[in-house]
């Protein structure tokens, strides 16, 4: 099936690491980074009241490479030549991904979600914010 270009701008077009290391080479622009987990309620109520704003998805596309990663992912990634795995799963129930242990950690150990980060088109860190936000506090830090 073919997306049309209206149903395509109906969610975030996320993109995998692979996906996000490759574009950026391609064409730096800003991004625009989500860590969730499946326990995580207000990681549920962004997905369902925030992202899913005409608004946002429109923002979102347009001006930024989008990437969401569940921070329990057992998922092995490589970014800028570094592998990435979630050495904790071995050992603790609710083991953290090294990858969001080293961009959205407040401590090196702890991950406190929502965690969302905005990056400029050099990779700069703009923004982290760690909790929920409404649409409208969204499109404020996006602008």
């Amino acid at each position: 099936m073919v997306l049309s270009q209206n149903e395509n701008e109906a969610e975030i077009q996320w993109k995998t690491w692979a996906e996000l290391e490759k574009a950026i080479a391609q064409e730096p622009k800003p991004v625009f980074i989500y860590f969730n987990a499946e326990w995580c309620a207000y990681c549920k109520k962004l997905d369902r009241e925030v992202f899913t704003k005409t608004a946002i998805i429109k923002k979102i596309n347009s001006d930024y490479y989008a990437s969401k990663m569940d921070v329990e992912s057992l998922e092995t990634i490589v970014f800028d030549g570094v592998t990435f795995t979630n050495k904790q799963a071995k050992t603790k129930r609710n083991g953290i991904h090294e990858l969001p242990l080293l961009l959205a950690s407040q401590d090196g150990e702890q991950v406190i979600l929502p965690a969302t980060l905005i990056y400029n088109k050099d990779f700069g860190i703009e923004q982290q914010v760690y909790n929920y936000y409404t649409s409208k506090q969204l499109l404020n830090m996006l602008n």
